[in-house]
């Protein structure tokens, strides 16, 4: 009786746990729209949007035509941007991380370039490679690219010299070498990086579309600010919310997956 009433009450304890998750994640949302419509109801402040205005927005502005001319260009910028950096990242810090001499010579060049704000080279850019893609994209890696440079650097650099020495030992190639020890060693800081960079290509995708351009989430935004167009406005920040919480969703997947090994080595540890 003891074991068949524990295998019934075990499932039950499953959905108070699901239960308990999903209130979890929907029940502060729904607060703070709740909170919102109320406060806007009562403000008389004509550039707060209510949550029913700024739905009809939505699907007036973006569900249509806008969705093909701004936002899948801007998307295409974005990852086309994340991609590059990952690359270049990746592949120069690989390189910094394993050669001493060359980190020290570096070093200096790094910190330099790096306090330097993505956001001012946008003039510099623009008369280098004109009002391209191709300079929107530029200024974007400009800013990604530093966070999963300098991770992969410390990565590589935290890679344990036993295994290394091993490696020597049993004289595995460079390129077998990098492949399979250094790079699966590095990959929690390299995805760390790639994390950190989502937010600033997101943030710069956006502002390099609001300099000179005709089209882009970041074109469109600015200019419903300029002609007061609040509700379309509003509806643009909601958008790249979504977007950003995409993109995060997404991450999530891949790292998952990415770092199966990884994850599954710190559960046997706290077990």
């Amino acid at each position: 009786m003891t074991a068949l009433g524990a295998g019934r009450t075990a499932p039950r304890g499953l959905g108070v746990r699901v239960a308990e998750d999903v209130l979890y994640a929907v029940g502060l949302p729904v607060l703070a729209v709740g909170l919102w419509a109320v406060w806007s109801t009562r403000s008389a402040n004509r550039f707060l949007v209510g949550p029913r205005p700024l739905l009809d927005a939505f699907r007036q502005t973006w569900i249509g035509p806008a969705f093909v001319d701004d936002v899948l260009p801007s998307v295409y910028r974005l990852l086309a941007g994340l991609f590059a950096s990952i690359m270049l990242g990746v592949a120069a810090g690989v390189l910094i991380g394993r050669f001493r001499p060359l980190r020290e010579i570096l070093e200096p060049l790094l910190e330099f370039f790096r306090a330097i704000p993505p956001p001012v080279l946008i003039p510099v850019a623009m008369l280098l490679l004109g009002i391209t893609d191709t300079m929107k994209v530029v200024v974007i890696v400009s800013g990604a690219i530093w966070p999963i440079l300098l991770n992969t650097i410390e990565g590589v650099r935290a890679t344990d010299s036993v295994m290394l020495e091993t490696a020597d030992s049993y004289r595995i190639s460079r390129w077998e070498r990098v492949w399979l020890l250094i790079l699966p060693a590095a990959s929690p800081r390299i995805m760390t990086g790639v994390r950190q960079a989502l937010s600033v290509a997101l943030i710069l995708m956006v502002i390099s579309e609001m300099f000179a351009s005709s089209a882009g989430l970041g074109y469109r935004i600015a200019y419903f600010q300029r002609n007061y167009l609040i509700a379309e406005m509003w509806s643009g920040i909601l958008l790249l919310g979504l977007l950003g919480v995409l993109l995060a969703v997404a991450f999530g997947v891949v790292e998952r997956r990415v770092l199966r090994w990884y994850h599954g080595m710190r559960e046997v540890t706290r077990a």
